[in-house]
């Protein structure tokens, strides 16, 4: 008799990023703060590894801003997602803006567990942004991706921290009182320390390279790196050569 395959994801996630599908593209819709992060999370990744020619690999990509933004960067790249509505709007966006020709990108609804097993050693970059706060076992995905990555590949991700400021400015700011998020977005019981980021990546064989805090000005809508790591952070790490 066959092992069941465990998938590793919340349905209700599914259902909360599903709602989203139709406004993602929406800079002024409740997709405005990932809208308004975008460039930073891109610069981030920039900064530390060359995008022209490397095969690059979104994880959790939804309507696949930053997919896109990593195409065009000149990666080859491939978003995945395991939510049907939000690829459909990816997908209906890239032809809608008539990508270069030389931009390449693709999008498939698989599990980056499953991927791994199919095409281990696969890709120079791994993106996993705003993602690994949502399923129910965060190190399932670093191993995946580890097991993705070729010699020398970065991996680089985004999370909350689970901090009293995190609860306050994440929750009970950005989905309460300023309503940047539909309430329920985020669970804080989920929101990943540094610390536990930092174990399950040297656990997955991966060397932790930095740390950076991740910041959001709602009113003025600007967005930095840099400074303290309590709400939002940026980790890059890297598969020994």
């Amino acid at each position: 008799m066959q092992a069941e395959v465990v998938v590793n994801v919340d349905p209700s996630e599914l259902e909360k990023f599903a709602q989203l599908a139709a406004r993602w593209w929406d800079a002024d819709g409740p997709s405005r703060p990932l809208h308004d992060l975008n460039p930073e999370r891109l610069a981030y990744v920039r900064e530390r590894r060359t995008l022209a020619g490397a095969r690059a690999l979104d994880v959790g990509c939804g309507g696949g801003l930053l997919s896109e933004a990593l195409a065009l960067a000149g990666a080859d790249a491939l978003g995945i997602d395991l939510t049907d509505a939000l690829l459909e709007v990816a997908n209906l966006h890239r032809h809608e803006q008539a990508f270069p020709a030389s931009a390449k990108l693709e999008y498939r609804n698989i599990a980056v567990e499953d991927l791994a097993r199919e095409t281990p050693g696969s890709f120079d970059a791994i993106t996993c942004m705003e993602m690994l706060e949502h399923v129910p076992d965060p190190a399932s995905v670093i191993v995946a991706c580890a097991a993705l990555l070729k010699p020398g590949g970065d991996l680089f991700l985004s999370t909350l921290n689970r901090t009293p400021k995190a609860f306050a400015l994440a929750i009970l700011g950005a989905e309460y009182a300023l309503r940047l998020l539909p309430r329920g977005t985020h669970e804080y019981a989920r929101f990943i320390r540094p610390a536990e980021l930092a174990r399950a990546l040297r656990e997955a064989g991966l060397e932790l390279l930095d740390v950076s805090g991740l910041h959001y000005e709602p009113f003025t809508r600007r967005a930095w790196r840099g400074g303290d790591t309590k709400v939002n952070y940026l980790v890059w790490a890297r598969k020994p050569a």
